[in-house]
């Protein structure tokens, strides 16, 4: 017998943390609801692709149904907790949940995005999320990229919610990372970290050259709260302070259209927000790592006459 189908495992995940009001960790809610669903060990023993057992990447997106359903949260890496939405609606809707209720939960919030605070506005050139479709017209092909731009977007969740749990100072090396890996610097000793009291709002240098004549200035900041004109104009001051022409400032979070209308109005700044930060994460494998798929196509040249 198959696994069950990921939102068969909505439920179970849901009253197990429903009486679970601490939360608990991936790794236990994912033995409960293989537990609650009464999978053999041959169905535990199945793997997908990538390695991973079917029955925990199941549960996984169907945590990540109830987390853009705002139902649940991650509320620290690892580790799943119902928000106080996630606790009523439990609360209101006895066991067990209507075929209907299971699949607003599965498909009805599938292009929410995660952690998008409600007064930021989108940076140029972010990419925007893609309406997925269930139509049993749509190709192969564009379902293949659909599912390809939902593992992107729940991976982009993951990334987002970590960086919210690690310390300042952690953060603040792993924004070094990114712009290393953009290729900021000639070697990653060419990137430092100066945050700390008295920094004066500047968390990190480049050197753009040997010499340390051209120089990039970083604030980083591992914040919930929009980012506003303010404190952007709290960095341009210190910018002033260091003589520096170039800056970059990065956030988990996003930017206030006051404060994007500022940065454009001055010279030399450059604001990425948590979209753009995970992105980039994504893009040069910081934190994350890829698995390549192989895709056979017909080679229609193999088979012409000579």
């Amino acid at each position: 017998m198959s696994v069950p189908t990921y939102d068969q495992f909505i439920e179970p995940i849901l009253r197990y943390l429903a009486v679970t009001p601490e939360g608990a960790t991936a790794r236990v809610a994912h033995e409960a609801a293989a537990d609650a669903l009464n999978l053999s060990e041959a169905q535990r023993q199945e793997l997908i692709a990538s390695g991973q057992a079917t029955y925990k990447n199941r549960a996984g997106w169907a945590h990540d149904r109830l987390k853009r359903a705002g139902l649940s949260s991650s509320a620290k890496r690892g580790y799943w907790k119902l928000t106080d939405a996630g606790m009523a609606y439990a609360a209101k809707n006895p066991s067990p949940l209507s075929a209907e209720q299971v699949e607003q939960l599965a498909i009805g919030f599938m292009n929410v995005k995660l952690k998008s605070p409600s007064d930021a506005v989108p940076l140029d050139g972010q990419e925007q999320s893609l309406l997925l479709s269930n139509s049993a017209t749509v190709s192969p092909d564009d379902r293949l990229d659909q599912a390809l731009r939902e593992l992107r977007e729940a991976t982009a969740a993951d990334l987002l919610d970590s960086l919210l749990q690690v310390s300042p100072n952690r953060f603040e090396v792993i924004v070094l990372d990114v712009l290393h890996s953009l290729g900021y610097g000639t070697s990653r000793t060419d990137l430092q970290r100066v945050g700390g009291s008295g920094d004066g709002g500047i968390d990190g240098v480049i050197s753009l050259d040997k010499l340390g004549l051209e120089k990039v200035y970083v604030q980083a900041k591992r914040w919930q709260g929009t980012v506003g004109r303010p404190e952007l104009q709290a960095f341009y001051g210190a910018l002033a302070g260091q003589k520096a022409k170039r800056g970059v400032f990065i956030t988990t979070s996003g930017f206030t259209a006051q404060a994007v209308e500022f940065s454009r109005s001055v010279e030399g700044m450059v604001l990425v927000d948590g979209n753009r930060l995970v992105n980039l994460m994504m893009d040069h494998e910081v934190g994350v790592t890829s698995r390549l798929l192989k895709l056979p196509k017909l080679d229609s040249d193999y088979f012409d006459e000579e």
